[in-house]
């Protein structure tokens, strides 16, 4: 019985199972909710290491994958350009390996560590806002991975464009630390960025931000979202930031007009008093 005490202690910190009376409301005591936030962070970090252990013996595939994009880069240069990929120091390529299946156990894990993020955030809904946990859940996933393979498809143009600089009669040795660095940030860059329309639904149901207000803000949101492919966009070639601003601002036209629909159904319409701007008088 002594042996048992510290393995359901172990087990006791990854369930977030409220030791209080939970409110109507999903109101739940401060201990609770840090004690249910201590237990989704360890679920996720311990999905996300038994990826990690499966991906370190996929490492030859997952490197075949990673270098892809910089192979097709160099053939679409057409030998105009000299340009190697190279590993400098002795502990590059453990750490090489470690980082690369790292960051696909992070990929290969995001729809369990998105709806770990998603139920954290449920209890503060209504009731009737609660229905949608599992298609949010279902969706921020896929979104997320659609967003990495999206990146990945524009990644060889923009290594084309950044190693089309390199002079004539100039060798460019890319050190792998480097390139996969960039790889990874700009993979990163194009699923977090198809995850932002969705969280904007996430607040519009949590009564932070109404359909209206989104409508009201879209030019903005549109310069916005072209500024921040811009600057968020490793590469500087144009065609990486159209692949990343188009599909966001789409995105955020279809979380507009869900957020509308929203409002609709929770009496936000007509006889809501966010039809008026602030500066403008009301008939009351």
């Amino acid at each position: 019985m002594a042996s048992s005490a510290p393995l359901s202690g172990i087990l006791g910190l990854f369930s977030g199972k409220p030791r209080h009376p939970v409110g109507a409301d999903g109101r739940m005591a401060l201990g609770d909710h840090l004690r249910e936030l201590r237990a989704r962070l360890l679920r996720s970090a311990l999905v996300v290491v038994v990826f990690f252990i499966v991906g370190l013996f996929f490492y030859d595939e997952l490197l075949e994958l990673i270098r892809r994009p910089y192979d097709e880069a160099v053939v679409a240069l057409g030998g105009e350009v000299n340009s190697e990929l190279v590993l400098g120091g002795v502990t590059q390529p453990l750490m090489l390996q470690l980082k690369l299946a790292g960051v696909a156990a992070i990929v290969a894990s995001s729809p369990y560590w998105l709806m770990q993020i998603w139920g954290f955030i449920v209890p503060g809904l209504h009731a009737n806002e609660k229905r949608w946990t599992r298609v949010f859940a279902a969706i921020a996933g896929p979104l997320f991975i659609a967003g990495v393979a999206l990146g990945y498809y524009v990644l060889p143009k923009g290594i084309e464009v950044l190693v089309g600089f390199t002079p004539v009669d100039v060798t460019n040795l890319v050190e792998f630390g480097d390139f996969f660095s960039f790889t990874v940030r700009m993979l990163l860059v194009f699923g977090i960025a198809m995850e932002i329309p969705l969280f904007v639904i996430m607040l519009n149901l949590a009564g932070v931000v109404s359909g209206k207000a989104i409508g009201r803000y879209r030019p903005w949101i549109i310069v916005g979202t072209f500024v921040f492919a811009a600057v968020a966009t490793p590469s500087t070639d144009p065609f990486s930031m159209l692949m990343l601003a188009i599909p966001m601002m789409l995105l955020f036209i279809l979380a507009e007009i869900i957020a509308r629909l929203v409002d609709r159904a929770r009496g936000r319409g007509a006889e809501s008093t966010e039809q008026w701007d602030d500066d403008e008088i009301s008939p009351i």
